[in-house]
């Protein structure tokens, strides 16, 4: 705890990997954001560089003079390790808030996920993402539903969450023992691991509808090519920490869940290319491209039951 009047103290972890424009866009609107959030002791922002040459530094070293910030390296490569360094790097900190080098947070960001941890008393909260695509984006993609995140009301409780808009206690964090799981590697997946752990050992997470934070895509993940191949790394990663999951059962238990797996990766593999065939047929970009989301998300669950690993964020 900081000491002025028994507040909590909160840092603002960003992890981050060769993106300095972005990053330095992000820095630029903290410190209006940070300053809505009146019931802190102490708030301060820590930036995880992933680059092993450092190319975050000097984004870093330029920040506004009104943020308290930290600059680490992180050399072993994924974000499962610039996260659980984040976590190492906090254990002054009662509170950790989560996100990613290429959103800008909107007004009220951070406020309103404390208000509503302090209100819930939950061990974390999840707020929106918001994506925002160039105004040239391809009609297919905005078709597909990719990057779209449903809403919900403000309380509900999730099962499991994703760390680019990630409020944490981590209070009950250290309680529980819980870190990231590098043996994703490059895959992703780490937020799930995660935050379904932290469900497991007794936390709550809770949705906050009035925290956003708008994500800028780079042109070059908005492509068929790298949408698809995006599917494929989900289905993929998903279906391997479920394997993971029931590593430790027993041998039928562990049948059961790759059976599972091979079941469902062959439905959307068949009923996903079903719907992009009529899609194709009857000129619909939505079945098209929602149809060949599904099967690429299946082939990747299928592939993981095969024993691949796909690493999605592979350098």
């Amino acid at each position: 705890m900081d000491d002025r009047g028994g507040l909590p103290s909160v840092v603002v972890a960003i992890p981050t990997f060769r993106r300095p424009d972005r990053l330095a866009d992000l820095l630029e609107g903290l410190p209006p954001r940070l300053a809505e959030a009146a019931m802190l002791g102490a708030c301060r922002v820590l930036v995880i560089d992933n680059d092993p040459d450092g190319s975050a530094e000097a984004v870093a070293r330029a920040a506004p003079d009104a943020l308290d910030l930290t600059y680490v390296r992180e050399d072993v490569p994924g974000i499962a390790a610039a996260r659980s360094r984040a976590l190492a790097e906090s254990a002054p900190d009662d509170l950790l808030a989560f996100i990613d080098d290429d959103e800008v947070p909107e007004p009220h960001w951070l406020s309103a996920l404390l208000e509503t941890r302090e209100r819930e008393g939950a061990a974390a909260v999840m707020g929106r993402v918001v994506t925002r695509f160039p105004d040239d984006v391809d009609p297919w993609v905005r078709a597909g539903g990719y990057f779209h995140r449903p809403s919900r009301a403000t309380g509900t409780r999730l099962s499991i969450a994703a760390t680019g808009n990630l409020l944490l206690d981590l209070r009950v964090v250290r309680r529980l023992g819980i870190d990231f799981d590098d043996r994703l590697g490059l895959a992703g997946g780490e937020d799930s691991v995660f935050t379904r752990e932290l469900v497991r050992r007794g936390g709550t997470i809770v949705w906050c509808e009035e925290s956003v934070a708008i994500d800028h895509i780079d042109p070059d993940r908005l492509t068929r090519r790298a949408l698809l191949r995006r599917a494929f790394a989900h289905g993929n990663v998903e279906a391997r920490i479920r394997l993971a999951e029931a590593a430790e059962s027993t041998r039928p238990a562990r049948w059961g869940v790759t059976l599972r797996v091979l079941v469902r990766g062959t439905a959307r593999v068949v009923l996903g290319a079903a719907r992009a065939g009529v899609g194709r047929l009857t000129r619909t970009l939505a079945h098209d491209a929602r149809g060949r989301r599904t099967a690429h998300r299946g082939a990747g669950m299928l592939a993981a039951a095969r024993g691949t690993m796909f690493e999605e964020y592979q350098r």
